[in-house]
């Protein structure tokens, strides 16, 4: 199964009349599926249209659920951000990979997870380049050529790290046991 498209999800989410766009929501899906928690399909949709209702654009997300799910799970680098396309203006796949980067974040933080900075190191660093890459653009003195680079090697590290910060949050998105004497095991 693979990614659905950018632009068949940018009309489903317009049609009916999203909160956010595309990158942002798919961001906002794979920090909270990161994360873990009980962040599921219903809470995702309350996140990103009015009052929860999707309307038309729920078998597409649906659909871009499962398919996020899966490809973190496989754990073999499957994963990728949905982002416009290649023939897209870099600018305009920059900012969406910006805003992919903020939903991350903003997903990231609906669980009770630790702080990151209490996580571990490597864990803590791609959270915080993560969040550096929010305020992305291109630069205006380099040719079309090196901001095409500069973008894709973007790209590469995100889709990269987030695969790494779900395998390395596994243990976090455990069900907490009781422990055989005592109250359940925290995380804190």
């Amino acid at each position: 199964m693979s990614a659905p498209s950018h632009r068949d999800l940018a009309r489903l989410l317009e049609g009916a009349r999203a909160l956010t766009e595309v990158p942002e929501a798919h961001g906002t899906l794979v920090g909270a599926l990161c994360a873990g928690g009980s962040f599921g399909l219903r809470e995702w949709f309350d996140e990103v249209f009015p009052e929860g209702r999707p309307g038309a654009a729920q078998q597409g997300m649906q659909e871009l659920y499962r398919w996020t799910r899966e490809a973190l799970a496989a754990g073999e680098l499957r994963f990728a951000p949905v982002l416009p396309d290649d023939d897209a203006p870099v600018a305009e796949r920059a900012q969406a990979l910006g805003e992919f980067c903020q939903g991350f974040l903003y997903g990231l933080g609906t669980s009770a997870l630790p702080d990151p900075e209490s996580l571990p190191t490597q864990v803590a660093e791609i959270v915080r380049d993560i969040g550096a890459i929010t305020g992305v653009g291109v630069d205006p003195d380099e040719s079309e050529e090196e901001n095409e680079q500069a973008y894709a090697e973007l790209v590469e590290f995100v889709r990269v790290g987030v695969q790494l910060l779900f395998d390395e949050l596994a243990p976090y998105r455990q069900p907490q046991t009781a422990a055989p004497d005592g109250p359940p095991a925290s995380l804190h």
